[in-house]
């Protein structure tokens, strides 16, 4: 392995030391408990150090955005992919990923969502991962759009559903015991089966 082979896996393992410590803080103390000087200190490297991978806060929140993204891709995938009952069982299966995930992982999913991590959404500029993550919602939704619906479209508006749905559940807006009443509302009422 050449010295520059080796810098740059370096320099991509404190990378992902310095996500991972940002999402865990996060996660534990919520997004204003996480500076720069704090990752610093954490991850026991200098701010100048953390500064060479991301110009300050946003990017990290991006960062984490991005790996949540990929995250959730891999579980509404694996929940629809485990049904083999028709399309409303893989939507009912997505819908639950999705609010699980979400409510195991708020500060990823604020990062995703809710905090300006200098992302680009629906555009030409929205990152890899982002993309995937609304083509991993597609796959299943867009075959119960409905006829003369567009399925992108679709997946918007149930994807909307589902985080309004996970949002108001966890501000304590709407109580969590009946969420999978919810859940089996909005598959039964939004998906043409």
């Amino acid at each position: 392995m050449s010295v520059q082979e080796r810098k740059e896996r370096e320099r991509a393992v404190r990378e992902r030391l310095i996500v991972a410590t940002a999402r865990e803080l996060a996660e534990r103390q919520g997004w204003d408990a996480v500076t720069t000087r704090r990752l610093a200190e954490r991850i026991e490297y200098s701010q100048p150090v953390l500064y060479s991978h991301f110009r300050g806060k946003r990017e990290i929140i991006g960062a984490v955005a991005l790996e949540g993204a990929a995250e959730m891709a891999e579980a509404v995938r694996a929940a629809a992919e485990s049904v083999a009952d028709g399309p409303r069982a893989r939507v009912a299966a997505l819908a639950r990923a999705y609010l699980d995930f979400a409510a195991r992982n708020p500060a990823v999913y604020d990062a995703m969502f809710q905090l300006d991590g200098g992302l680009a959404f629906a555009d030409e500029a929205t990152p890899e991962p982002l993309k995937d993550a609304f083509a991993a919602l597609l796959e299943s939704l867009g075959e119960v759009a409905g006829e003369g619906v567009h399925p992108g479209l679709f997946t918007e508006v149930f994807w909307a559903a589902l985080h309004g749905l996970a949002t108001l559940t966890r501000a304590g807006r709407l109580p969590p015991e009946d969420t999978e009443r919810r859940t089996e509302l909005l598959v039964d009422r939004l998906a043409v089966l």
